[in-house]
């Protein structure tokens, strides 16, 4: 493939803008609170702290130590990167003057480490003089998750990319742009002497957006060897199978194609590329219908799950991941924009209250990484400290951008999208919405005018909401009969678009109420399998079941501490409807809304259980999905189950160490070093194999034999553990080998598994250490 130069051509016209983030505050409602608590985080965070690796990479001398946890494992400077985006976002969304403070004490900072350099370039990875160096002369060692021996570096960069553009777009920093410009000119320098496949070679590495973040350079400048580069870092084997409508997710890591696809996006808006613009809706269509359960998210150990089995991803305690969803609802901006579809809006909506909202615990603060969807399982929160997942990053994001979908506009026409507590102020409106929804399904609009004019209010018909019933004054409008052209208080009422339009001369004081009835509903997983979650109009319901055993629940700095390693219920522990239909197990409790009780159910213990919003859940156990059987298959399936998660649990029990080969996390959590090996996915099943050798760090404390479990090939594996050789196996039938430790081993020790000579090792999927 070669790409040529390229010039620009008609972008894909905007149909709906949204407003600037500043041009919208928010009102009382979970959502304000979460951003108060958001400001702390932040404020919590030390800039020097997150400064250090940039001032060590520009031969600074730094004025604090690094962060622990990934901000010395490798992705040294990721989180300074969000955190410049987050405070951009945050100043412009509230004004704060101690976050723009510390916005611009970090962008000066960070100047005097790109003026250091020298050649622009600016980056918080390890001994860049090195890793940059082999790259520009063409030698390139790339896996999923490592780039010539560093963890992914691309990514990595991504987050100071978009960390400038975000501070020079929504924050107005004259020199981000400066800063971001140099950073983008230093990468077309880097690359220079590479060819087209060199740059493919490189993407092998999860990259982030970096396609996205050069397409906005071109943008910001019209200078078309930013978009050039755009184009050569956009991952053909991605974008390919998407230009034809194939679907080849399966076993990928989720989180590693959702910023390709956003850079998909936005090349496609900025040079008119209706091919990409089809392939970026493509995969949101497959993402959002077909892979996602009913928070809006997916993904089960960070990769996507087969669309015919959600079993996995239900069972698991590492579900969900939160940077998918923050990134899903950045395409869907995109998306929406170039379409006015209000369906794009339906999905927003769903992910910001059910998955977003919830990931930040609105008492002691912290951000989730994995939201179970194991029934009876329980979430881990981050602490400012010691918590730098790349879920923090986003976490820290979130917040401040809670405001960016609430209105649009059409011209001098205003949308109203999301039901949030808010004000929206334009040069000649103010548009102030209060409410307590979802508690009570209305909400109120009031303007401020200084001059009556004419203009239409366009309010979305939700989904859940068989008749939006709307007000302008006090006087209903009938908005069936407005269809036929009926006209009253002075103003048109139509049904258009899955939006309500309400066009009048509009005057200050002005006031429209919104009835928006909900009801229950009940969805089961897309592999249409009969396990059910419950909403009541947009809102997922979830109960809470214990607070027991929730070890780890606030993270250490540890690489595993933003999973949540505690028991796991039993499944013939957590209540199952018997007999009916979904919905006639639940019943609205009076006085309290959005709350339902739960009946018939497997357990006498759980009879009554209540469920509320999940977004109202935190430092819980606590069951979104209800599998459904009749009495018959419940007396069977209770066997079933009982001796699947006896087996489970055993091994779980055994376990002191393991490792899923392959996956991207995993690894990186247990410190993967090898050349020479490769890894894949068959049947949802990731593995590794070599033709030499591969090796992780473990824990061995107590360990009495090394468990090995992947595909039945013939070949065999040798196995070194520190300086003991187990020994040369070969997998069973099963596709499973089992050795017996000679000697007890204690601490953290290198495991290094070999290939025979001129062999290879069989596809290894899973490695355990137990008892």
């Amino acid at each position: 493939m070669t790409f040529v130069a390229l010039t620009a051509s008609a972008q894909l016209p905007t149909l709906v803008e949204t407003f600037p983030i500043n041009s919208v505050k928010l009102g009382q409602s979970q959502f304000l609170k979460n951003q108060q608590a958001d400001i702390h985080y932040l404020l919590g965070l030390d800039p020097d702290r997150l400064l250090a690796p940039y001032q060590k990479g520009a031969g600074l001398k730094p004025k604090a130590e690094n962060y622990t946890n990934w901000e010395n494992t490798g992705l040294d400077g990721h989180i300074g990167g969000h955190y410049l985006s987050a405070l951009s976002y945050m100043y412009a969304a509230t004004g704060n003057e101690e976050i723009e403070r510390r916005l611009d004490y970090f962008l000066d900072e960070l100047r005097k480490c790109q003026n250091a350099a020298g050649n622009g370039y600016l980056g918080g990875v390890p001994n860049p003089k090195q890793i940059w160096g082999e790259i520009a002369q063409g030698n390139i060692r790339a896996g999923s998750f490592g780039l010539n021996d560093r963890w992914v570096p691309l990514y990595n960069l991504h987050k100071i990319y978009a960390g400038l553009r975000d501070a020079c777009t929504v924050a107005g920093r004259v020199a981000a742009r400066q800063m971001l410009v140099h950073l983008t000119d230093w990468m077309i320098q880097e690359v220079s002497q590479l060819s087209d496949e060199q740059i493919q070679q490189m993407l092998i590495s999860e990259q982030g957006g970096l396609n996205e973040t050069f397409a906005d350079v071109y943008d910001i400048t019209h200078r078309p060897e930013y978009l050039k580069l755009a184009h050569q870092f956009s991952d053909q084997r991605m974008l390919q199978p998407l230009l034809k409508g194939e679907d080849n997710l399966t076993g990928k890591h989720a989180n590693t194609q959702i910023p390709k696809v956003l850079g998909y996006k936005r090349i496609a808006d900025v040079e008119g590329l209706e091919d990409w613009n089809k392939a970026a809706r493509y995969f949101w269509q497959v993402v959002t219908q077909e892979r996602s359960v009913s928070i809006g998210a997916h993904s089960v150990r960070e990769h996507f799950n087969p669309k015919n089995d959600f079993s996995g991803l239900l069972a698991s305690e590492q579900g969900p991941e939160s940077c998918n969803s923050y990134n899903m609802l950045r395409l869907t901006k995109m998306l929406y924009q170039t379409s006015a579809d209000k369906n794009y809006i339906d999905y927003y909506e769903r992910t910001l209250y059910n998955h977003i909202l919830s990931i930040l615990n609105p008492v002691q603060g912290g951000f989730v990484y994995f939201t179970p969807m194991r029934s009876g399982h329980y979430r881990v929160y981050s602490q400012p400290q010691t918590s730098m997942w790349c879920c923090v990053g986003t976490g820290l994001e979130n917040p401040a951008r809670y405001g960016e979908m609430i209105y649009a506009h059409q011209g001098k026409d205003i949308i109203v999208n999301l039901f949030i507590p808010s004000t929206l102020t334009t040069s000649d409106v103010e548009l102030t919405q209060e409410n307590r929804f979802p508690q009570e399904p209305t909400t109120d609009l009031k303007l401020r005018l200084t001059d009556a004019h004419k203009f239409s209010i366009k309010i979305r018909q939700p989904w859940w909401c068989d008749k939006v019933s709307v007000s302008v004054n006090g006087e209903h409008l009938d908005v069936q009969q407005a269809l036929k052209g009926k006209k009253g208080t002075g103003a048109e009422c139509k049904s258009e678009g899955g939006y309500i339009v309400i066009t009048r001369k509009w005057k200050d004081g002005d006031k429209i109420h919104v009835d928006l009835p909900m009801h229950l509903t009940a969805e089961t997983t897309p592999d249409g399998k009969p396990q059910y979650s419950f909403l009541y109009g947009p809102i997922v319901l979830a109960a809470k079941t214990g607070t027991d055993r929730q070890d780890g629940m606030y993270a250490d700095d540890s690489r595993g501490g933003h999973i949540a390693n505690g028991p796991k219920i039993p499944a013939t522990q957590m209540p199952a409807m018997i007999g009916g239909t979904a919905l006639e197990h639940l019943t609205a409790v009076d006085g309290k809304p959005m709350q339902f009780r739960l009946s018939g159910v497997s357990l006498p213990g759980f009879e009554g259980l209540t469920l509320q919003p999940f977004y109202k859940l935190y430092e819980c156990r606590y069951q979104i999905y209800f599998p459904l059987y009749t009495d018959q298959e419940w007396s069977q399936k209770q066997q079933e189950i009982a001796a699947a998660e006896k087996a489970k649990l055993e091994l779980e029990a055994l376990t002191v160490d393991k490792i899923f080969c392959g996956e991207q996390q995993s690894e990186s959590d247990h410190f993967f070093s090898g050349n020479g090996s490769w890894n894949g996915a068959d049947e949802g099943i990731h593995w590794r194999r070599t033709r030499t050798a591969f090796s992780y760090q473990v824990k061995t404390d107590g360990v009495k034999s090394l468990r090995l479990k992947g595909f039945a090939d013939r070949e065999k594996v040798t196995v070194t553990l520190g300086d003991q050789n187990l020994g040369t196996v070969g997998f069973d039938r099963q596709g499973t080998a089992t050795i017996q430790l000679p000697v007890d081993a204690k601490g953290t020790v290198k495991l290094t598994i070999t290939a025979e000579p001129n062999s290879q090792t069989p596809r290894i999927s899973e490695i355990r250490l137990c008892r």
